[in-house]
């Protein structure tokens, strides 16, 4: 079997690959994940795992990599990782009482035929109309600046949701396990 890395830095990503009992270094990829012009989220989040995968290729010519990479669209508009206090807290207001799609992408390389497959999974939240008061304290607690969509699902941000739909729950902290699993079966890795 070959081996795997996760081309991640997220120690969530980290976390969910361990799930699956799989031996995986991680290795960190410099990519530019900025959006193209009218780029749409989907698109995005399967080129950014695609990209990160490639971007190690030639590090570890001999391995599977494994990229994977998350896009929040609200009102068809991308929105980014918040960076700090008061733009979470704008962000969070603007989601209060909506929904919001989740774009989770995953790509898995080999790195030794250059051949790829990739697949994405949505994930819709339904936002409970906050208080600006709930906003600030799950923010005070959970300070969820680097985030896509202000909030920690992994964490208390789990409670500022109405529902949630989607296929994988894994997706929404950050790696479609499903989907994941399903492209390692393609390259003969059997999970169980």
């Amino acid at each position: 079997m070959k081996e795997l890395i996760l081309a991640s830095s997220s120690l969530y990503r980290k976390s969910l690959l361990q799930k699956l009992n799989l031996e995986f270094i991680t290795a960190s990829p410099d990519i530019d994940e900025h959006p193209k012009p009218n780029e749409q989220p989907d698109k995005l989040a399967l080129r950014l795992a695609i990209e990160k995968a490639l971007a190690l290729q030639s590090d570890y010519p001999s391995h599977l990599i494994i990229g994977s990479d998350q896009v929040a669209s609200f009102d068809n508009h991308i929105l980014g990782k918040p960076g700090n206090h008061q733009n979470t807290i704008k962000q969070l207001k603007l989601q209060s009482g909506r929904s919001v799609n989740f774009y989770t992408s995953v790509c898995v390389l080999d790195a030794s035929s250059g051949r790829y497959y990739t697949d994405i999974d949505l994930c819709t939240t339904y936002f409970k109309k906050l208080s600006d008061q709930q906003i600030l304290n799950y923010v005070n607690l959970d300070t969820p600046y680097n985030c896509a969509g202000g909030f920690k699902a992994e964490g208390l941000g789990i409670s500022l949701f109405d529902k949630i739909e989607g296929e994988d729950p894994n997706s929404l902290i950050g790696l479609p396990l499903i989907k994941l699993i399903k492209i390692l079966e393609r390259f003969d890795i059997q999970v169980i």
